[in-house]
């Protein structure tokens, strides 16, 4: 379920920075992609990678902040978040200081849920839904190999729709990854 409390009533959308989303299935590849491009773009002051707060342990192959359940609640009371979302079981958020990166004319790069996109699009002036995917079978092996009990049985995962109408960009993740996050820098980056 989503909770889009946490976007403010907006009768201007914040801008004139632009926020990129990225979305994509389980095992699509997102966060190397996404890790390739923040390693890409780090001595860019223009692009900004949001660390996500989840409610799961942390992970080195995601850029996510671990936060107990009882500390997301309280971040989300105390407006914290630019939004939020469950997902798997788990909890979800974007911290509001992107907001003053957006304000400031930076990119802002997020790994977000597509069910989250309609709000986000709602709020914010400039906005560029990325989605990452890659064949079932694929997916498949990539959600073995990895083996994070968290993920839960590999089957529903797959199971999932994934349909990411709305997407103004997809990468289909199946070559290199350093193509694909080639690919990804251009798009971040307005090419």
């Amino acid at each position: 379920m989503t909770d889009i409390a946490a976007i403010p009533d907006v009768e201007v959308k914040i801008g004139p920075g632009r926020l990129v989303l990225v979305v994509g299935p389980s095992g699509a590849g997102k966060d190397t992609l996404l890790g390739l491009a923040q390693a890409a773009l780090t001595e860019d002051d223009n692009v900004v990678f949001v660390r996500r707060l989840v409610t799961r342990e942390a992970s080195t192959f995601e850029n996510n902040e671990q936060v107990t359940p009882e500390a997301f609640q309280a971040g989300k009371a105390a407006g914290a978040f630019a939004i939020d979302w469950e997902a798997h079981g788990l909890c979800y958020a974007l911290p509001r200081a992107i907001d003053k990166d957006i304000r400031a004319g930076r990119n802002v790069v997020a790994n977000i849920s597509r069910t989250v996109i309609p709000a986000l699009r709602a709020a914010y002036a400039d906005v560029v839904v990325i989605s990452i995917t890659a064949p079932p079978e694929v997916l498949a092996a990539r959600l073995a190999a990895r083996g994070r009990a968290s993920d839960g049985p590999i089957g529903d995962r797959l199971r999932r729709s994934v349909e990411t109408t709305g997407a103004d960009v997809t990468i289909n993740n199946v070559g290199t990854a350093e193509a694909h996050a080639a690919e990804l820098v251009r798009v971040i980056k307005g090419q």
